[in-house]
Parts: C-alpha cells; structure tokens; sequence
C-alpha cells in the first residue's frame, strides 16, 4: 500500500498551456461555459476547467483531456485521504471496514482515470476506426471510476455510520463524484461532435 500511495503521489498529470493563434482567453472561456451547460454541475465544471482556458482554446480534445485531469488529481487526492483515515487511532470497526472497501474502489477508479488520460494522448494521432476504438476506452473506463466512486459513497449511507470520519469522507467523495461525471458528459460531448465533424481537434 505504501508503494502505491507513494507512486500516486509522483505520478502528475500536466496539460501544456500553449496558445493557438487567433484565440483569445475570453474566447475560451465562452467555449468552456458553453461545454459546461451539458454537464450535471455546470459552476463547478466551469470553476475546475478556467485554469485550463490555455492549453483548451476551444479543443474538444482538450477539454476532455482537462476534465479527465482534474478528475483524476481530485481522486486521487481523496485516496491517499482515505489510506490517513484508515490509519487514524480510535475509528471504529464499522468505519475502518468502510475506509478499507472505499480504499479498494477509488483504487480501481484512480486506474481508469489515469487509463483515460493515456488514451485520449493516444487520440490526437488516430481517427476511424482507431478512433472510435480508443474513444470507446476512455467512455468505458470514465464511467468505471464514476462507478467505483459511487460505491465507495454508498458504504457510508445510512445511519448505522455518523460522525465526524463519515462526514468528512462523504464530503470528498460527493465532490469527486461530481468531478467526475462532468468529465463523463464532456468526453460524451466530444465522442459525439467528433462523430458530427463539428469537434475541433
């Protein structure tokens, strides 16, 4: 486990913040609002992608690219949450058991994330076939962490867990959720513009 923690701590997405001539920061923006629209939780998708405004310049690739990045660092900051809490003194039986199974499901979804990002890397130089085929991972393996995330929620419902690890775990996780199904509908939004021609690369 301590292998693990350390290598997600290391291990760091980056997305060049170039410019592409004719495009302007306001520009961007517009494009990133207007993407948002489609999600679940438009302010926060909004707020998580304006740091991004400049290596997204009104890329679809990138957008996604980003949306997928911002998810992957938050869940991967509520795993190695989650592996301190586990080792807290005095959490109780019920909580410990909840911690360790959460642990193994943002494992699973740390993975996927970090899978789509490779993938849509891979994206930038196939289209067809290979196209649909690496777009078809990513859709596969988002929706996989999204899944895992909402498990890991689920085993501290109800009321036979409260207090304050329960509140403080659920909390991570509802945001990371959120994170992570707007990455969804924009890699969604991408798949289908890029199968209209209407997508930008």
């Amino acid at each position: 486990m301590e292998k693990l923690v350390f290598y997600l701590l290391v291990l760091v997405v980056t997305l060049p913040y170039t410019t592409v001539s004719g495009a302007t920061p306001s520009n961007s923006m517009n494009f990133i609002k207007a993407s948002c629209r489609t999600t679940l939780h438009p302010t926060l998708c909004v707020n998580c992608l304006s740091s991004y405004a400049g290596s997204i310049q009104g890329s679809d690739h990138q957008l996604a690219k980003a949306a997928i990045t911002v998810s992957f660092k938050n869940t991967k900051s509520a795993f190695v949450f989650l592996s301190k809490m586990a080792r807290v003194s005095g959490i109780k039986p019920r909580e410990y058991q909840a911690v360790k199974d959460c642990i193994s499901t943002m494992t699973n979804s740390v993975t996927s994330l970090s899978q789509s990002v490779q993938e849509l890397e891979k994206m930038a130089r196939t289209s067809g076939q290979d196209f649909e085929w690496h777009m078809s991972n990513v859709e596969t393996w988002v929706g996989s962490a999204l899944t895992n995330q909402n498990m890991c929620s689920r085993g501290f419902a109800g009321d036979s867990l409260n207090g304050r690890v329960k509140d403080s775990i659920t909390k991570r996780i509802e945001y990371v959720c959120q994170v992570t199904s707007n990455a969804l509908a924009l890699v969604n939004r991408f798949a289908v513009r890029h199968r209209k021609g209407i997508h930008k690369p």
